[in-house]
Order: C-alpha cells, then sequence, then structure tokens
C-alpha cells in the first residue's frame, strides 16, 4: 500500500478539513455578496450618470468611457454640502488620506470640487464641490434611486424592504 502522501491533505481523518475543501461557501458568504451587490449598483448609477443630461458633458463622457470609477463615488458619497477637510473626507469613506487626496486631484482636474481656505481654521483647506459638481451630485441622486428603483422591481418590494431594514441595523 503507498505512504499518504503529506502534501494532500486527507479529510476522511479530519471532518472540519472537510468542510473548508468544500469551498463553495467562499462564492455565497453574505461578505461577498454583499460586495458583489454593492459593485453591480455602482456600475448601474455610473452607467446612469453617463447617460444623464444634466451632467456636464466632460463628466458624462469620463463616466461614459469608464474614467470615473467607484472609487470616485466616494467623494460624492460623503463631501458634505459646506465642504469637508480632507481627513474627515477620508474617514468618512474608510480610505487613506494619501488615497482620498488623489481622488480629490483627480476631481479637481475634471471641475467636480475646488480646494479653498477653511473659515475656521486658517491652516485648513476645506473640499467642497464646484458648480459643475453640485450637477453631479443631483445627478448622482437621480441616479440612486433609479438604481434603487430597479432593484425593488428585480427582487420585489417586500424583499427589497427587508433587505434596506436589515442592511440599515446591520450598519448601526
Amino acid at each position: 500500500m503507498p505512504a499518504n502522501d503529506s502534501s494532500t491533505p486527507n479529510s476522511d481523518s479530519n471532518p472540519s478539513l472537510t468542510a473548508v475543501l468544500d469551498d463553495r461557501w467562499r462564492e455565497t458568504h453574505l461578505g461577498r455578496l454583499l460586495g458583489h451587490a454593492m459593485r453591480r449598483f455602482d456600475a448601474r448609477v455610473l452607467s446612469l450618470m453617463a447617460n444623464n443630461e444634466q451632467v456636464p458633458l466632460a463628466l458624462s463622457n469620463l463616466a461614459a468611457r469608464d474614467q470615473i470609477s467607484a472609487a470616485h463615488v466616494h467623494i460624492t458619497r460623503h463631501l458634505s454640502l459646506q465642504g469637508s477637510r480632507l481627513t474627515d473626507l477620508a474617514e468618512a469613506a474608510g480610505m487613506t488620506k494619501q488615497a482620498m487626496g488623489n481622488l480629490v486631484n483627480q476631481c479637481e482636474a475634471w471641475g467636480l470640487v475646488r480646494r479653498e481656505n477653511d473659515s475656521r481654521d486658517a491652516r485648513a483647506r476645506r473640499v467642497v464641490f464646484t458648480q459643475d459638481g453640485l450637477a453631479w451630485l443631483a445627478a448622482f441622486q437621480m441616479a440612486v434611486a433609479q438604481a434603487e428603483s430597479e432593484f425593488k422591481a428585480s427582487v420585489g418590494l417586500e424583499i427589497a424592504t427587508v433587505v434596506a431594514l436589515g442592511l440599515e441595523a446591520y450598519c448601526m
């Protein structure tokens, strides 16, 4: 009888190893499904924004050519209407200050945001929406509403309500 190859795990002798070797769970666990759902939702929002006539043409073209990504949406989601310091914006988005700084630089070059002095602290600067950025934000609001409506139509109002309530409870 050949010796047991030590490089191949023997699941017969270890029931917990059997569970790990059946890796279907990696495709269907809640975290992965939430990640897929968020990427799908963000992609749909960006697609709707790329085709929205109220979005400034240059920004619409960037979105249509996939130059604006879900990462850029972090600024749209988290930038206060009164403006935000870079560190606060990065913290709200769950990003490093350096990564958020890179996104702000891109968005500033595209005309979405600008930096200005913080009236409450002469040493600090705030990131604020430009007029084009506010138009982008309005289009974002409409696109999110449309994507939510499509989600409700896809899974049904009852399930959509349960999902929304469950996610709200989970995140609080």
